[in-house]
């Protein structure tokens, strides 16, 4: 009978050890899963005893246990890997097979009519391009959904055209032109349009990589935000977020038309400026050949000149606010809808902020593309009904203060107190309905801001708060005589501003009229549109403090 030897701390249950006691083995199971006729020696290191001595009985029926154990395992192993073998045999002939398959089009057939997912037609035979947005490959037939930022498309591929190598090494994202003809869908099947393509030939444009770097590693559902964010050019493939772009879309597209009905002319000022308009703190500041210049925060101040040529006037740009927010409505670079319009007082102005507001939405639920993203994105909006409800400032406080809601010192509101997010967003959805909050304190507005003349600590001004996002327009009256704006230049402490703003205090000289303006944020308009939990998802690439990539 052989012996074998057995040391828990120096042995090795694998080549190069033999068993011997120059090379043990690390466990009796082991041992015994060698040779399970072997007599077994154990090494022990105690007081009483060092060196190897025969196994205990009861050590030894618990190694055949083990011994046991590891024979089922190495067998079970050696099954997988005949059956591993024998699948990749199988896959490999399949392969060759697939390999000899050739792909080349019918010229029998129609000539294909190159279109867009959106203007395929029933019974034509169609060329359509874009990328793979869902695979599933079975035994003789492949389904796929095509994209191509017009639509979805489903596609069915059958015969050799499913089996064909090519087939098999397809991934998603990768691009494609299929040729085929447009079928109406079975009865009980669904798929976008409710058609899909009945594919006879196929090209590959250009292969999206499998493995590690598979579009599905890359963006992962319910990732971090900020990992998500650095895949946003990505992302943006998404289901989601392309129709929140396309609503985009068409939201400043419906602005722009009613814009034009309200007679409005659209101009464009410039972004890099050396005047404040919303405070000096929140200034990106840049160096402007050798001079200290700054991106704009808002168009404002030059909208109004250009009233005397022009009239009433709008721009949508992009504005910047170097603010350390990290709110969900706030970004440091975002599109700005500004209009100015001249001789109107403000029951003018406060009626055409929701007239503008209230058409430009009717025109997006009726598109026909974005009508139904934002019924999908948004089931239960409902599009505001005119006339606003209108609050004053006053009137808030005393809401909010009836209703236990505190400042942000945690007390009782009290006059000239700024009413912050949280509790402007706990009033409007409560009340559920579009707000015009009106006649703020001169104190917390800006300098150009008409006051009232029945109540000269408050001003022409007005925020718009809708439900589910808050404040989404700010706009007022300005201020139409020169002392006027030259005591507001002097309150807000803006020093030569003879110097800087002299274009400006020019309005004022040369025939001033009262007018009026506001500046609507595109991502909030567009968050309470789309129910979107945050304006970085209502911009293609959004900025914000620590965010300036991709």
């Amino acid at each position: 009978m052989s012996e074998l030897y057995i040391n828990e701390k120096t042995g090795v249950d694998a080549a190069p050890a033999t068993g011997s006691q120059e090379a043990p083995f690390a466990s009796a199971a082991y041992a015994l899963y060698t040779n399970e006729s072997a007599k077994l020696f154990v090494y022990k290191s105690e007081e009483e005893q060092t060196g190897y001595f025969e196994i205990t009985a009861s050590a030894l029926k618990k190694a055949k246990k083990g011994a046991e154990a590891l024979k089922k395992k190495a067998e079970k192993a050696k099954v997988a890997e005949e059956q591993k073998a024998q699948k990749d045999a199988e896959d490999a002939a399949k392969k060759l097979e697939a390999m000899k398959i050739t792909i080349e089009e019918d010229k029998s057939l129609p000539t294909a009519v190159k279109s867009k997912i959106n203007g395929l037609t029933i019974g034509g035979r169609f060329k359509v391009s874009g990328w793979i947005h869902r695979l599933r490959l079975q035994k003789g037939v492949a389904f796929l959904v095509l994209r191509d930022g017009y639509g979805y498309l489903q596609c069915v591929l059958s015969g050799d055209l499913a089996n064909a190598y090519q087939t098999t090494t397809l991934t998603l994202e990768s691009t494609v032109t299929l040729y085929g003809t447009v079928k109406e869908l079975p009865e009980g099947k669904n798929a976008h349009g409710g058609i899909e393509l009945d594919v006879d030939y196929y090209e590959v444009v250009g292969l999206a990589p499998a493995g590690e770097d598979a579009f599905s590693n890359k963006v992962q559902e319910g990732a971090d935000a900020s990992l998500l964010l650095d895949q946003r050019h990505l992302t943006l493939r998404g289901e989601t977020l392309s129709a929140v772009m396309k609503v985009r879309a068409a939201l400043l597209g419906a602005f722009r038309s009613t814009f034009k009905e309200l007679q409005l002319t659209e101009v464009t000022p410039p972004c890099m400026v050396q005047t404040q308009v919303e405070g000096g703190s929140t200034l990106f500041k840049l160096d402007y050949y050798g001079e200290e210049a700054f991106l704009t925060q808002s168009s404002q101040l030059y909208l109004e000149t250009c009233l005397p040529a022009l009239g009433d006037v709008y721009c949508i740009q992009e504005s910047f606010r170097a603010e350390r927010s990290h709110t969900r409505r706030h970004l440091s670079e975002y599109t700005h809808i500004e209009s100015e319009l001249g001789f109107i007082d403000f029951n003018d102005l406060l009626v055409h902020i929701e007239t503008i507001l209230a058409k430009s939405i009717e025109k997006v639920l009726a598109d026909p593309v974005a009508g139904p993203l934002v019924k999908q994105l948004n089931p239960n909006f409902q599009a505001p009904k005119l006339p606003f409800r209108r609050m004053e400032y006053i009137h808030a406080l005393e809401w909010l203060n009836e209703h236990g809601i505190p400042n942000e010192d945690g007390e009782a509101f009290k006059f000239g107190d700024d009413i912050a997010e949280a509790a402007e967003r706990k009033m409007v959805d409560t009340l559920n309905e579009p707000i015009l909050l009106i006649r703020f304190p001169a104190e917390i507005k800006s300098f150009y801001m008409k006051r009232c003349a029945d109540d000269n600590r408050v001003t022409e001004s007005v925020d718009v708060l809708m439900p589910n996002v808050g404040e989404v327009t700010g706009g007022s009256m300005r201020s139409d005589t020169y002392e006027e704006l030259i005591a507001g230049f002097e309150r807000e402490g803006i020093k030569d501003y003879q110097k800087h703003y002299y274009w400006f205090i020019d309005q004022r000289k040369y025939g001033t009229a009262p007018h009026g303006g506001y500046g609507l944020g595109t991502e909030r308009i567009l968050a309470w549109l789309c129910d979107r939990f945050t304006v970085r998802d209502c911009s293609l690439y959004p900025r914000f403090s620590g965010r300036c990539k991709p």
